[in-house]
């Protein structure tokens, strides 16, 4: 067999030990009944149930090399994520027995309570595991001796209550035949190491000690882990099937430390929530749900070097040591492979966790997790408050978070079992399923709410106590009681409440209602009270007294005040009536259903208001645009088509390409070259040039240089001195040609003088040496010949 140093192993056993938590109930909390009273006992919660666990990890020659350092990791990583400091766990590493001087096992880390200090002595530890050597451990594989080893130890003090757990890493294969101990004939030496490890499995079952096998390594002996897992406790921390010991298998070093949370998580009903993976530098993270109360961040960092900063679902940075904001923060293993922060009342959330290391300490992944336990306070109501014996009663139970967190939402108790376990004396318990399906007395299905009917026997004698339980994947109850007495007779009062369920904002009032009815020959005192507030809530309920006159029903209003300083969310607590003539005896209680909203903002009281305007405004606007549209595309020139006449010839066109540019005005000029026909061109400046423009109204209106402008109609020419001008409207006649009723000069009335520019013709020569004159057929320097042709100008 070879010894690695590798912190494979390092790394789970670390988590494992970070991890733990209650792996079963341990009973009603105390509390001494209250006579003639109704009432739940004031909590003591001292966070997450304990557990006392072994980490038995194989180190035999049957494991590959590859296989020991993934089981050397495995027990790095369950060693700093238990969720309570009152969890105590050792360590154990075995082998065989084959030769003097060599032990079957050695304890590396002996029982170690897992508080803050104890989880920081079991991560320096756990690297002892790696330095075995053949000399002082043999190759084979001992079950018997490792499973005696551990259950010795977990029972030595006699902690019976506290829930006691075996996770055995192995790869499952029982070797001890070259072992002296087992008989001097080697042939049966296997058979009496089966015969001892039965032996030893029936010792752990009697001590209440459960074996989780985890298997490793290409040949698992499967049937051995089950059988081991079987031949131990059998009992579990919930009635859940999922918390009952059973073996699995790891097949690759991919899942090795999450199939190992989860089974530790399992025994101990906690849950896992796993986060994201990353190289540092990287920020990594992981949910935390509401319905957490205690709970550990585990960081498989592989590499001490790696450094780890949390932050909370709002962002700040959370101390590794004391409180903060309603939580409480404890981390250990910072110079180890694995790293934790415990946490007490987490928030719930996205929590954040950024990782860095130095060069050359970068290339392996780091993971995040967290595990998590819901220990929630339960509300019980018992209607009737006192039932007598032989009467039946309704029990209705409710949870919240240390934080006040009331649990609304039936998806975070998903396959939760809820039961009430009645008490007292003159009968045996009587226990009573509670559901939440609607069905009578239920009242509504899904608004986790439990309820129940129980029946007092009729030869109960005195007082009852009443405890619910529940039980759910990572979630416990505190099992407070609820004492009442046994009513005889006719109750002298009786009452009842009813409170509103409503939405409200810090600084308002919750209506509620008081009926009661007074049997008696004098007036009663009744004392109205809260119970089981929200954490950090400023309730107040008015009046606090009332008086029942004898012989007589009365109804009363009363108020119950929401503090403004009252955080929001659900509000939690119970509103009572007692008796203050009858010792204080409870007459009835009732739930606070009420929400509590963030008061509302400026917007939240003007919203319609600014709505409304911003919508006028926006109306308004967008008729104002409409119409400057309309108005501008009725000012648009693009394709009105000029053409210059003289004697009902025409001499040159020119059509606007885009007559917006310029606000829907168009400059131009008649240009006559030298020897050349007259042509339009488009003017660049307004000093000698013509005007063309349409109005909003969509008339066009002619400005000639040096004239006043007129009214032209499209197709009619208008006189300009010598030349004819007609506008074609494109617009009306569909195409660039222009449509012209009277070509006779001057027709159409105004005559205009217009502007001429002469500039040298450029047409080619003929065969005679004279010019050959040409008209341009665009505004670009060309000159129009006497054929009629239409011009784009591109520019405008």
């Amino acid at each position: 067999m070879q010894w690695r140093n590798t912190g494979g192993v390092l790394l789970l056993t670390g988590a494992l030990l970070a991890l733990s938590g209650p792996a079963g109930p341990t009973g009603a909390d105390a509390a001494t009944p209250r006579t003639a009273a109704a009432t739940t006992a004031p909590p003591t919660d001292d966070g997450p149930d304990p557990i006392d666990f072994a980490v038995v990890v194989d180190q035999s020659a049957s494991l590959a090399d590859k296989d020991l350092a993934l089981e050397t990791e495995a027990a790095a990583l369950l060693s700093q994520g238990e969720i309570s400091e009152r969890s105590r766990a050792t360590v154990i590493g075995f082998g065989s027995s084959e030769k003097a001087g060599q032990s079957p096992v050695r304890e590396v880390c002996p029982l170690t309570v897992a508080d803050a200090a104890g989880r920081q002595r079991l991560s320096d530890c756990v690297p002892r595991l790696t330095r075995r050597d053949a000399a002082s451990m043999g190759p084979g594989t001992d079950f018997p001796a490792a499973i005696r080893q551990a259950v010795s130890r977990l029972t030595e003090d006699g902690r019976k209550d506290t829930p006691k757990v075996v996770f055995l890493l192995t790869d499952g294969r029982l070797d001890v035949s070259d072992s002296p101990e087992y008989g001097t004939d080697k042939a049966n030496r296997q058979a009496n190491g089966e015969k001892r490890l039965a032996e030893e499995l029936a010792r752990a079952r009697a001590a209440s000690v459960q074996i989780w096998p985890l298997g490793f390594g290409g040949e698992i002996d499967r049937a051995a882990l089950t059988a081991m897992a079987e031949g131990g406790h059998r009992g579990s921390c919930a009635d859940l099937p999922e918390a009952t010991p059973k073996m699995r298998v790891v097949d690759t070093a991919a899942k090795i430390d999450k199939a190992l949370q989860e089974t530790f998580a399992a025994a101990r009903c906690a849950r896992i929530a796993h986060g994201t993976v990353g190289k540092p530098p990287a920020d990594l993270s992981v949910t935390i749900p509401p319905i957490a109360t205690d709970g550990s961040l585990t960081v498989g960092k592989h590499d001490p070097k790696v450094r780890v900063t949390y932050y909370d679902p709002s962002g700040r940075k959370v101390p590794t040591q004391g409180e903060f904001d309603g939580s409480t923060f404890e981390v250990s293993g910072q110079d180890g492979p694995v790293e934790a922060l415990r946490v007490k009342n987490p928030m719930p959330g996205r929590w954040r966790v950024h990782i860095e290391a130095p060069e050359g300490h970068r290339d392996r992944e780091v993971a995040v997790r967290a595990i998590w336990q819901g220990r929630l306070r339960s509300e019980v109501t018992l209607d009737p408050a006192s039932p007598r014996a032989g009467q039946e009663a309704v029990v209705e139970v409710r949870m919240q978070t240390r934080r006040g967190v009331v649990i609304t939402d039936p998806k975070l108790l998903e396959g939760i079992k809820v039961s009430a376990v009645l008490t007292g004396a003159g009968f045996t318990p009587v226990t009573v399923g509670l559901t939440d399906d609607g069905r009578a007395p239920d009242r509504r299905a899904g608004d986790v709410r439990f309820s129940g009917r129980i029946t007092v026997p009729a030869t109960a004698t005195g007082d009852l106590t009443l405890v619910t339980d529940m039980a759910a994947p990572g979630v416990t109850s505190d099992r407070r009681p609820l004492n009442t007495e046994r009513s005889e007779g006719t109750p002298v009062v009786t009452a009842g409440l009813a409170v509103d369920r409503v939405t409200v904002h810090p600084g308002d009032t919750v209506r509620g209602t008081l009926d009661i009815t007074n049997n008696d020959s004098g007036p009663h005192t009744l004392r109205l009270a809260l119970k089981d507030q929200t954490a950090g809530s400023d309730l107040k309920v008015s009046p606090a007294t009332v008086t029942a006159e004898a012989g007589r029903k009365t109804r009363f209003d009363f108020t119950v005040t929401v503090g403004k300083g009252t955080p929001v969310g659900e509000l939690g607590g119970l509103v009572e009536v007692l008796d203050t003539a009858d010792a204080g005896q409870v007459l009835d209680t009732a739930f606070l259903d009420v929400r509590v909203d963030a008061p509302p903002t400026w917007w939240d009281r003007w919203w319609w208001a600014v709505i409304g305007g911003a919508a006028a405004v926006l109306l308004a606007g967008a008729v104002v645009g409409i119409r400057l549209i309309a108005r501008s595309r009725r000012k648009d020139l693009t394709g009105v088509r000029l053409e210059l006449l003289r004697d009902g010839q025409s001499l040159s066109t020119l059509t606007v390409r885009n007559g917006r540019s310029s606000g829907g005005e168009y400059l131009f000029t008649v240009e006559e070259a030298r020897g050349a026909a007259p042509a339009l061109r488009r003017a660049r400046g307004a000093s000698s040039a013509h005007r063309l423009r349409r109005t909003g109204a969509g008339e066009l209106l002619l400005r000639p240089h040096g004239g006043r402008e007129f009214s032209v109609r499209p197709g009619v020419p208008a006189g300009l001195d010598d030349f004819e001008l007609v506008v074609g409207d494109g617009r009306r006649t569909g195409s660039g040609r222009s449509t012209r009723t009277d070509r006779t000069p001057g027709a159409g009335g105004w005559r205009a003088r217009v502007p001429r520019r002469r500039t040298p013709a450029t047409g080619d020569r003929d065969s005679g040496g004279r010019e050959r004159s040409r008209t341009s057929d665009t505004d670009e320097g060309r000159r129009e010949q006497p054929t009629t042709t239409s011009t784009w100008d591109p520019n405008f």
